[in-house]
């Protein structure tokens, strides 16, 4: 059986914060050498190394620059690609495997490289919006896309005779090109931010592509030479967090390449094939920063193969096939103390010399900050974060990983939004009471970490039609103290998501606006309202987007051009939202605004029966969770609860689970019952008619949880 790798005890020199994809894995330069490893960092430093004895070994580093954003290996086609090039700013750099530089490309764009490729002579390009095409260094090919592209890759040349670029773009489609021009549109489950050839060389017949995305799912998809065949997805069942990094290798020996994957919560995957279709997870390890790049190689020691991944924070961790316990004579086994202990206190000097070192800065600073002539150095620290809205629980995700341990981290949010239970967070958080009416003050909650922690996760969910912004303070472990503040915009219509088509056989409400607006004015109010729109303005003379809320699973079109938006909707509180945030968002800009609006009776009808089920699920979920306590003292005094009925019964045996899922979602009942009201307010809000002094009865009606009745209450009403 093939043996699985294990953790290496091996010391790697630590790096500056490396961004996705600048970690590599030189070709080995003999039959059984072992391979050198090369990684840039953000302080723009390239260093390359080797491991002899478990110890590391220099081969060349760089002067700093600026920030290395991606580093890929080239070289003559059906040649061991051993020239290293990095992507720094608008430039790229070549240096040969011995670290004298060869090249230095400036090219012509006005923003930073994002993503690199490269294929022999060729050079592949992308900036936020922007992809390029070079050709020794010659501008070939340009493409303008209509969302963030992320990665770029292009299918094997040798294999498929043609150059097939191929891009991952954030509104959840690759992007496959022909010289300058579209050939077509690949869409994928979630927004890709990786992509890989499958097996290392595009399979056998070199059209293989593997992508990544940022909500943890993975697929491979044909690019054949007129349409893409979808070959297999794996869904996000564990809720892990999104991919970063993919490589092919044959880390368990049994002739088949392994897909090795990396994730922004730290875990590091192994899929093999067992049978020939779909990869089956057969191996995983949890570090603890996000993983930015793996590779699969023999580092480390002759015969012994290992999977090298780089985090974050610039720490490079291997896994590998090498027994930890060698099997051996007492001898073998006194050799290996003997090199134990002498690692142990080379690494307990060094520690005490670097302990001496602090003291010695330390003390400097004190009697440099005392002095009259003191200027006060602030440190600076990179902060990664992430805000996503997740679709499963309709929560947003926000991830904080800081290159040195977090202190605390404060938030603040001036909307009303509720805080979610994350089970992998370990800070203690505590609340303080604020005052919602002069400063719109609605959240203020400090997260004090444990020592060590560099990355933290909240989870918040937030309320349709309130907007603002959420800000977190974050102060890690340095001294002197320092802070830094990152904000993430609450959307009025946040809990929509892109989608790629919506169902046009529901009743739909129609919002129409006319006026004397430019194309790129409604487009930004377009971005203000709704999440994942991107903000440049697309190419042509309009644009339609799709829409589904996670929360309800109700839906919105948005067409929109000069002069005209029309936005079409199954919830008439979407509808009631947009005219409201629309027509103050051009009164801000004096323009004056034609609106016109469609109801279609039937849509109110059509979302209830949408919300009931999940109304009707919280409120069986409430009355169980309040009923515990009392069955429990009952089991107590009783001794056994043989006397109970079968659902009583049921209810004590998932008693945890219950009220795990009670914890996990605090004020569901409530937002559904908010949802609910706002609906009837909106219906007859654009009927002219002030129904709020009925709310009261509606709100007795829900907590009978007639479905037939609440249709009745609110056709009655009028």
């Amino acid at each position: 059986d093939a043996s699985l790798p294990s953790v290496k005890d091996r010391v790697f020199p630590q790096v500056g914060v490396t961004a996705q994809k600048t970690m590599r894995l030189l070709p080995a330069s003999g039959r059984k050498a072992t391979q050198k490893v090369v990684v840039g960092d953000q302080d723009g430093v390239v260093t390359c190394f080797g491991i002899k004895k478990g110890e590391a070994v220099p081969v060349f580093k760089t002067l700093p620059g600026q920030k290395i954003a991606r580093l890929e290996l080239g070289g003559a086609l059906n040649t061991p690609q051993e020239k290293i090039f990095v992507a720094t700013g608008s430039e790229v750099r070549g240096f040969t495997k011995r670290g004298k530089q060869f090249l230095s490309f400036e090219t012509n764009l006005t923003e930073s490289i994002k993503a690199m490729h490269i294929s022999g002579a060729d050079l592949f390009l992308c900036a936020s919006y922007i992809y390029n095409h070079y050709c020794d260094c010659k501008d070939q090919n340009y493409y303008l896309s209509g969302d963030k592209i992320n990665d770029v890759l292009c299918l094997p040349v040798d294999k498929v005779n043609c150059i097939t670029p191929v891009l991952a773009c954030q509104d959840r489609v690759l992007r496959v090109l022909q010289g300058s021009d579209l050939l077509y549109e690949v869409e994928v489950p979630g927004p890709p931010t990786v992509l890989a050839l499958n097996n290392g060389n595009g399979g056998d017949s070199g059209e293989e592509i593997v992508y990544g995305t940022s909500d943890g799912k993975l697929g491979l998809t044909q690019i054949t030479g007129s349409k893409p065949v979808s070959k297999w997805e794996i869904g996000n069942e564990k809720k892990r967090g999104g991919i970063l990094c993919i490589d092919s290798f044959d880390i368990l020996g049994d002739g088949v390449k392994e897909l090795l994957v990396g994730r922004d919560d730290g875990v590091l995957e192994i899929y093999n094939f067992e049978s020939a279709d779909d990869p089956v997870l057969r191996y995983d390890h949890a570090l603890s920063e996000s993983i930015a790049s793996i590779q699969g190689g023999c580092v480390g020691k002759d015969g012994y193969d290992e999977i090298l991944a780089s985090t974050y924070s610039g720490w490079l961790t291997g896994l590998t096939t090498e027994p930890v316990h060698r099997e051996g004579g007492s001898g073998e086994e006194l050799k290996l103390s003997q090199e134990m202990q002498s690692k142990i206190s080379s690494l307990r000097n060094e520690l005490e010399h670097l302990q001496i070192k602090v003291l010695q800065e330390r003390e400097k600073y004190q009697q440099s900050s005392q002095s009259s002539t003191a200027v006060s150095s602030v440190p600076a620290f990179s902060v990664n974060d992430k805000f996503t809205l997740n679709k499963d629980d309709a929560s947003y995700s926000l991830i904080l990983e800081v290159q040195t341990a977090i202190d605390n981290v404060l938030v603040q949010s001036d909307v009303p939004i509720d805080l979610l239970d994350v089970d992998k967070n370990s800070a203690v958080v505590s609340f303080s009471s604020c005052d919602s009416e002069p400063n719109s003050n609605f959240l203020l909650a400090t997260y004090r970490c444990q020592a060590n922690t560099t990355r933290l996760e909240l989870k918040v969910r937030s309320i349709e039609g309130q907007y603002g912004t959420l800000q977190a303070y974050v102060t890690p472990r340095i001294q002197p103290k320092t802070c830094q503040v990152h904000q993430y915009q609450i959307k009025p219509l946040s809990l929509h998501q892109r989608t790629h088509s919506i169902d046009h056989d529901r009743p739909m409400n129609t919002l129409t606006l006319k006026g004397q607006f430019s194309f790129a004015e409604i487009h930004s109010w377009v971005v203000f309202c709704l999440p994942e729109v991107p903000e440049k303005t697309p190419a042509g003379e309009s644009i339609t987007f799709y829409f589904q809320n996670t929360f309800l699973g109700t839906q919105l079109e948005s067409t929109y051009r000069k002069g005209e938006g029309c936005f079409k909707s199954d919830n008439i509180s979407t509808i009631s939202i947009l005219k409201d945030v629309l027509s103050k968002e051009a009164t801000k800009r004096k323009i004056n605004l034609n609106i016109s609006y469609d109801i279609n009776e039937e849509s109110v009808r059509h979302t209830l029966k949408l919300i009931h089920p999940k109304l009707e699920y919280q409120q069986l979920l409430a009355k169980k969770v309040h009923l515990i306590d009392a069955l429990r003292e009952l089991q107590v005094h009783e001794g056994n609860v043989d006397f109970l009925l079968p659902k009583y019964r049921s209810i004590l045996e998932e008693a945890d689970q219950l009220l795990e899922e009670y914890k996990r979602q605090p004020a569901h009942l409530e937002r559904l019952y908010g949802m609910i009201t706002d609906l009837f307010i909106d219906k007859f809000k654009f009927k002219g008619t002030n129904v709020k002094t009925k709310v009261p009865l509606l709100l007795e009606i829900l907590d009978g949880c007639d479905e037939d009745g609440l249709i009745a209450f609110f056709e009655a009403a009028a």
